[in-house]
C-alpha cells in the first residue's frame, strides 16, 4: 500500500497537501488555544461554507466563474468573515466572545439559502463538507504551499509580538505592541488556513485538525515551545495515518484524521493517567 504513493499522482498531491496542512494547522492552533479563540475555527469555516456555495450557486445557475474553483471563493469569504469577527470583538469589548456565534449563524444561514435556492449541485457537496484529500488537484497543492509560505512568514517576522499579545495583551500594547496590525494579520492567517484546509479534513472538521494536537500536546509540555512542537508532530502523524487509513479501507479523510487525532489524545490520557498511578504507588511503598 505504502508504495502506492510513490507510484501515484494523486497520492502525492493527496500526500503532500496533508503534510502541509499538518504543519499549518496546529501551528496556528496553538495561539487560537492559548488566546482562547479556538471556536473561531468554526465560525470561519461555515463562513467558507457560504463561500463554496455561493461559488457553485454562480457556476450553475448563472453561469459565471466557471473556471474559478469554488474552494477560492470561499477563501474570500473566509477573509472577509475573519475582518467581521475582528470588529464584532470591538464592538462587545465585554462580550468578545460573542462574535464567533454571530459569524458561525451567519455563515450557516447564507450556507443553507445558497444550497436550497440552487437546488443541489452537479457537484459531491460531500467532499468540501467532510474533506477528499484524495481530490487534491495540482492548482489546488500549488494554493495550500502560498497559504503554508504566508503563514510561516507572518508568523516568524511576529512571533514574539503574538507571544506577547497571546499570554498578557495589555502589557504588550504598553511596551509598543500594534495590536491591530498584528491581530489583522493573524486572523487573515487564520482564515486563509482554514479555507485551504478543506480538501483535506473539509469544512465541518477543520477545527479538530487545529485544536486536536494542541489539546495533546498540552497534556505532556511544560513551555510554549514544546507544546509548539508536541501540536505539530501528532498534527503531522494524525494526517499521515489518516490518509493510510482513509486509502486502505476508502474511508472519508476527514473523518479518518480526526478520529486518529482523537485516539492519539485518548492514548496520551491514558499514559498519563497509568504513570500518575505508578508514581503513586512507588511513593506509598
Amino acid at each position: 500500500m505504502i508504495e502506492d504513493f510513490f507510484q501515484y499522482e494523486f497520492l502525492q498531491h493527496a500526500l503532500y497537501a496533508g503534510l502541509l496542512i499538518g504543519f499549518i494547522s496546529p501551528l496556528i492552533g496553538v495561539y487560537l488555544v492559548v488566546r482562547r479563540l479556538s471556536l473561531i475555527a468554526d465560525a470561519l469555516s461555515h463562513v467558507t461554507l457560504s463561500g463554496v456555495a455561493a461559488g457553485l450557486f454562480l457556476q450553475k445557475k448563472l453561469n459565471l466563474l466557471t473556471e474559478i474553483n469554488p474552494i477560492y471563493i470561499g477563501m474570500g469569504f473566509s477573509v472577509i468573515g475573519s475582518l467581521f469577527v475582528e470588529r464584532l470583538r470591538r464592538m462587545y469589548r465585554s462580550y468578545s466572545e460573542i462574535a464567533i456565534p454571530i459569524i458561525m449563524s451567519g455563515g450557516v444561514g447564507l450556507g443553507v439559502v445558497l444550497i436550497s435556492a440552487a437546488d443541489g449541485f452537479n457537484v459531491d457537496i460531500t467532499g468540501y463538507l467532510f474533506g477528499n484529500i484524495l481530490a487534491v488537484r495540482t492548482d489546488e497543492l500549488q494554493m495550500i504551499l502560498m497559504v503554508a509560505a504566508i503563514t510561516l512568514l507572518i508568523l516568524v517576522l511576529f512571533r514574539k509580538e503574538l507571544f506577547a499579545l497571546s499570554f498578557d495583551e495589555e502589557n504588550a500594547v504598553l511596551t509598543g505592541v500594534n495590536r491591530s496590525t498584528v491581530h489583522f494579520l493573524f486572523i487573515v492567517v487564520v482564515a486563509l488556513v482554514i479555507a485551504s484546509s478543506i480538501r483535506v479534513v473539509g469544512i465541518l472538521l477543520v477545527s479538530a485538525l487545529i485544536t486536536l494536537p494542541v489539546a495533546t500536546a498540552l497534556q505532556h509540555t511544560n513551555s510554549f515551545r514544546q507544546t509548539l512542537i508536541a501540536s505539530i508532530l501528532y498534527g503531522e502523524l494524525s494526517v499521515i495515518l489518516g490518509l493510510l487509513v482513509a486509502y486502505r479501507f476508502d474511508l472519508a479523510s476527514g473523518g479518518a484524521i480526526v478520529l486518529v487525532s482523537i485516539m492519539m489524545l485518548l492514548c496520551v490520557f491514558l499514559i498519563k493517567k497509568v504513570v500518575y498511578l505508578i508514581s503513586r504507588l512507588q511513593k506509598n511503598k
